[in-house]
């Protein structure tokens, strides 16, 4: 007979925190979101751990390398999507180990013979005004050029105008040659006020901007995550059929720590790929697993030897698979229960294996939640999707810029690996839908904001640091009514944006 959960699963939208006593320590500046990505016995530190307990998803429209840099110097870990080709996915992650810090690969290019109109688009696709014009257009071209704003006027110029007309030819630029140092690179841009300072090879190939705009922001990164060699931290995602191929590539190329991407996690697929891993690897290379909704499938992972177990079926703002296929959990309950059997396995074991619940953040006050609840780190895709870093295209709809996003489990995607399932692509269903989310700039800014409410909520949990708002933490369930109650009603908004909207 089949076995029936006696109680309805919740969703995070479903409860709210209620405060705690507050010590004068009590105060953002003092609360430490460090938290364990991977798992450790007890007594002992662990191999890999976050700054803040962010991730972004396994997702084409999300975690590319440049969501990777942006995410790890911020303290959080991006899982770059396995959705492509090994040898794609390889060079992502190289790119994030290879990235020096203050040196951007440029993601603004143009060609002389390419016109106004073209720039125009260009930016407002990538949001840069700065763009390198390059003999073939290409990022590593021969640099002939640069076109910044102070260049044309869009009122007195033609569109038809070639850029070759109104750039900055190469001859007036200040560049700096392959080797230059940060130091040296910046006391070039003070000296000669520039904005930006192109980095070119002996055969005047473009190799990397340095921009006047990013000397502070560099002094104001102190949570960056970074390896025992001064690297960016990056994730990868991989599946339950290539692992053989896919795996070495990834590791080669300096994966930190891998994901299993799956719709669903329970099954003996991610049990033969941990298995693999750990016969040619031995515990050196650290990899996730999930996605599970109870205490069961989170058990029978944490046996087979993942790193971290990802909670959460069928939550995600583009996912449909409930809708499609009958399966999932409310996130609530399934965060609860499984931080519950984490515990108990810990208890038992004495290894701690962190968990992520993947799905079901609508609002930022959610991640506190889901923390509170026992999450040792959130795992985020519509959130990160909306930023500039994402690797989407930005278009405007009706006056308002939205950036594209869609799932895995898509057609657009076409990541049918990831249903563990075998048989025949041809017979696959869409899991999830393509879609558009609104734009909302870079993302130190708003992930900046977002950790600001998550420590201000704790502070008035009266906790400092993640475990301890677990411990301390008094959760309650809300009606539907008092869910009304708790925003904005009976009063007409001046402003139609509140800020509290993601």
């Amino acid at each position: 007979m089949a076995y029936f959960f006696e109680e309805p699963s919740h969703t995070f939208n479903e409860y709210l925190l209620v405060p705690g006593y507050s010590s004068a320590q009590c105060q953002p500046k003092n609360v430490s979101l460090k938290t364990p990505l991977v798992k450790f016995k007890k007594g002992e530190e662990p191999a890999l751990s976050l700054n803040i307990p962010l991730v972004s998803a396994i997702m084409q429209s999300v975690s590319n390398d440049t969501m990777a840099i942006a995410l790890a110097r911020e303290g959080g870990v991006s899982f770059i999507y396995g959705s492509q080709t090994v040898e794609a996915q390889a060079e992502m992650v190289r790119k994030v180990k290879n990235y020096k810090a203050g040196f951007v690969p440029s993601d603004s290019n143009i060609a002389p013979y390419q016109t106004l109109q073209d720039v125009i688009s260009l930016k407002e696709k990538t949001g840069h005004s700065t763009m390198a014009v390059t003999e073939d257009g290409t990022p590593n071209g021969k640099l002939v050029g640069i076109v910044t704003g102070r260049d044309y006027r869009i009122s007195r110029m033609s569109l038809d105008t070639k850029v070759s007309e109104f750039m900055t030819p190469f001859e007036k630029l200040v560049t700096a040659k392959s080797g230059v140092t940060l130091k040296e690179a910046n006391d070039i841009i003070w000296d000669n006020k520039l904005n930006a300072l192109p980095i070119i090879d002996d055969e005047q190939k473009l190799e990397y901007f340095v921009f006047r705009k990013d000397y502070e922001s560099r002094k104001s990164n102190p949570n960056e995550l970074l390896d025992d060699s001064k690297r960016y931290v990056v994730g990868a995602g991989i599946n339950t059929r290539d692992y053989a191929t896919r795996v070495p590539a990834l590791v080669e190329a300096g994966a930190d720590v891998l994901c299993i991407d799956s719709s669903e996690g329970f099954s003996e697929w991610q049990k033969l790929t941990i298995e693999w891993i750990r016969e040619h690897y031995g515990d050196s290379v650290k990899v996730g697993a999930g996605n599970v909704v109870d205490a069961e499938g989170f058990r029978f992972l944490a046996e087979c030897g993942a790193d971290f177990v990802k909670i959460g079926i069928g939550g995600g703002s583009i996912c449909i698979t409930r809708e499609q296929k009958g399966i999932g959990r409310g996130q609530a309950t399934a965060t609860i229960e499984v931080a519950k059997a984490r515990d108990e396995y810990f208890k038992e074991t004495g290894i701690y294996v962190p968990i992520c619940s993947d799905g079901g953040i609508v609002h930022d006050y959610h991640m506190t939640l889901a923390l509170a609840m026992g999450s040792d780190f959130i795992m985020l895709g519509r959130y990160f999707s909306r930023f500039d870093e994402s690797p989407t295209n930005k278009v405007n709809i009706n006056g308002q810029y939205m950036k594209e996003y869609w799932g895995e489990g898509s057609a657009r995607a076409r990541n049918w690996q990831r249903y563990d399932l075998g048989g025949d692509a041809k017979l696959s269903f869409e899991e999830g839908v393509d879609s558009y989310v609104p734009y909302a700039g870079p993302l130190k800014d708003n992930v900046g904001l977002t950790l600001a409410k998550i420590k201000s909520t704790m502070c008035n949990c009266g906790a400092l640091t993640i475990p301890e708002l677990q411990e301390k933490a008094k959760i309650t369930l809300v009606s539907s009514t008092s869910i009304v109650e708790g925003g904005a009603h009976d009063v007409v908004l001046k402003d139609s944006t509140p800020s509290h909207n993601q």
